[in-house]
């Protein structure tokens, strides 16, 4: 059954996402705010500045006009940066009134939002109407785009409060390269598929200080063990840490150059300074914002997360990162699983 889909956000993950979706049979809208971008989609059908030397099938039609992308679909599926998905649902609100529509909401974002510390999904319900929604789900997974448009064996998982959604979501991606499991613990999947842009940067300073294996996997690990005691502290299920969402994400973001988060943390271990990293990459690296929120969470509800505290001084330049090293080795022994 072909579905009409609107993409709000033409970045790599996004555009990849609609790439996804026109291979699966579906009508799709990709929307972007620029108008440039919008024509190279349209008229070349590359997207050179996220997505290299790849192009995008013909029936893939991108929008600059957020109306028009949204008229008459059933889906709207959102990979805008956390922290301007609240000013995009309010928009898409307003859109969903004026056309007297209701839609399944999806979101394929990454992050925490600042000051409020909600997920993704909490954000959406808060903007948009339950009038004008049939449900929200999630899409998430160890996923660099720049492999899946290579036709990478890739494996994700979609989540939602009610499983039906889910499996609905889940219909629409799936095919031969692309795999994608179900889970009803959104809390889990939201939180685990943030954090670990936390991770990545540290992973990725380590390995720019020259630091090896031992360190990458001590840092993965006990990192993912702090995203888990944050993630259960909301309700979310253990297990679900230890799935795709969870360190399958933290695996190939924490190892793959591809990762923007990893990038900036490479650059920040040789030395360079975080504006001119955030300046020269081009695009939202969504963990340094994630970190602020997951840093002053934490505190907040008495969660410990040294490893997210560290790399957030040493973002807010409170501390360098050797000194962030030294403080995590010095700290006084403890049992591993408490």
């Amino acid at each position: 059954m072909v579905e009409k889909i609107a993409v709000l956000g033409a970045g790599s993950w996004g555009s990849m996402l609609a790439n996804i979706l026109v291979e699966n049979g579906n009508e799709v809208r990709l929307w972007s705010y620029k108008q440039s971008q919008v024509d190279e989609l349209n008229n070349k059908h590359t997207n050179e500045k996220y997505i290299k030397d790849f192009t995008y099938p013909k029936e893939l039609v991108a929008y600059a006009d957020m109306k028009e992308a949204i008229r008459g679909v059933d889906d709207i599926l959102f990979v805008v940066p956390a922290q301007v998905t609240r000013s995009t649902a309010k928009q898409v609100n307003e859109i969903l009134e004026e056309l007297d529509m209701k839609v399944n909401i999806i979101h394929g974002s990454k992050g925490i939002e600042q000051k409020t510390y909600k997920r993704m999904s909490e954000v959406l319900a808060d903007e948009i109407d339950e009038s004008h929604r049939r449900s929200i789900s999630v899409i998430s997974g160890p996923s660099q785009a720049e492999s899946v448009a290579k036709h990478d064996i890739t494996l994700v998982t979609t989540a939602s409060e009610n499983i039906k959604d889910a499996e609905h979501i889940q219909s629409l991606f799936i095919n031969d390269y692309f795999r994608v499991y179900t889970n009803d613990d959104i809390i889990g999947v939201e939180i685990g598929a943030a954090l670990k842009n936390i991770i990545a940067i540290g992973a990725g300073a380590l390995y720019g200080l020259g630091y090896a294996d031992n360190a990458k996997a001590a840092l993965m690990t006990r990192g993912l063990a702090e995203i888990s005691r944050l993630g259960t502290s909301f309700g979310a299920n253990p297990l679900t840490f230890t799935g795709l969402s969870g360190f399958g994400d933290v695996i190939v973001t924490a190892t793959s150059s591809d990762s923007r988060n990893w990038r900036a943390g490479y650059q920040l271990g040789k030395g360079e300074t975080l504006d001119d990293i955030v300046k020269n990459m081009g695009m939202v690296i969504e963990g340094i914002a994630t970190a602020e929120a997951a840093y002053e969470l934490a505190n907040q509800r008495g969660i410990d997360m040294p490893i997210t505290s560290a790399i957030y001084k040493v973002l807010h330049k409170e501390i360098t990162i050797d000194d962030a090293i030294s403080q995590l080795m010095h700290r006084k022994g403890r049992a591993e699983l408490d």
